[in-house]
């Protein structure tokens, strides 16, 4: 086990505010994260210091034994396996889904000159079929579903065999059937002792796969609770970072969350 993700009283101030921070907050390898938080309480910031797309304002994050700020952030990125709504956006509408995986091998979008050998290839279609989505490889990205988008993304992030993976609302704007199914596929990555350390964010408390470990709870861009998943999704906790009564039941080991009578 080694520590993959470590925040140490790190801010982030734009426009004269302090928008996160201080967090001190670290990820090891075994570890399956969720973040969660109303809208402004951080998420997306925390995100972008994770995927080493911004540096810190004060303090310190190291991602993957490089500090931010002291490295060349091109020879870190290509370990983080990363899906998020502007990934989407800049995927061109006709590349080949097979194409849209293959080339996460180079950190690249859209395929140019670059060559691939059968490996490549054999490891690409592999993905897809554990993502359920094998039958889509000659199809062209732009006429997938969000669902089949999100999954092609997924497929794509795990490509370079990462040490970190980070998803951003993997299961946002999908319907319940697209939702429960992805679910099921991130709960099989998360049991599987050689999938890399995950952390997912998400604004529903329904949309956690099972073989979540951890959960970082931010509001208004601090740690309202950090530890275990158990531990932190309570109804105390909850209510505490939305502002509002909210009670939290756990059932077949899912939780929903409702506001409090």
């Amino acid at each position: 086990m080694s520590t993959v993700l470590e925040f140490d009283a790190a801010t982030v101030v734009r426009g004269g505010k302090q928008i996160l921070g201080p967090i001190s907050w670290s990820v090891d390898s075994d570890q399956r994260w969720v973040v969660l938080g109303p809208n402004g309480a951080g998420k997306t910031t925390l995100f972008s210091l994770s995927s080493a797309a911004i540096h810190p304002t004060s303090g310190s994050v190291i991602v993957l034994d490089s500090k931010l700020g002291e490295v060349d952030l091109f020879e870190v990125r290509p370990r983080i396996g990363i899906t998020s709504s502007n990934l989407v956006a800049a995927i061109p509408d006709d590349e080949r889904v097979i194409d849209v995986v293959m080339t996460s091998t180079y950190a690249i979008i859209g395929r140019w000159n670059e060559s691939y050998d059968l490996w490549d290839e054999s490891r690409a279609i592999s993905l897809l079929t554990v993502l359920g989505v094998r039958d889509l490889q000659d199809r062209l990205f732009g006429t997938l579903s969000e669902g089949e988008k999100k999954r092609t993304l997924i497929a794509r992030a795990l490509m370079p065999n990462p040490e970190l993976l980070l998803l951003d609302e993997p299961a946002a704007g999908l319907d319940l059937g697209g939702r429960e199914d992805l679910l099921h596929r991130l709960n099989q990555l998360a049991i599987d002792p050689h999938s890399p350390a995950t952390v997912i964010i998400t604004h529903h408390v329904e949309e956690i796969p099972q073989g979540t470990t951890h959960c970082l709870l931010l509001g208004a861009g601090k740690i309202i609770a950090t530890g275990t998943l158990r531990e932190v999704l309570t109804s105390e906790n909850l209510s505490a970072a939305y502002g509002i009564p909210i009670e939290v039941i756990e059932q077949d080991q899912r939780f929903f969350a409702k506001a409090a009578r």
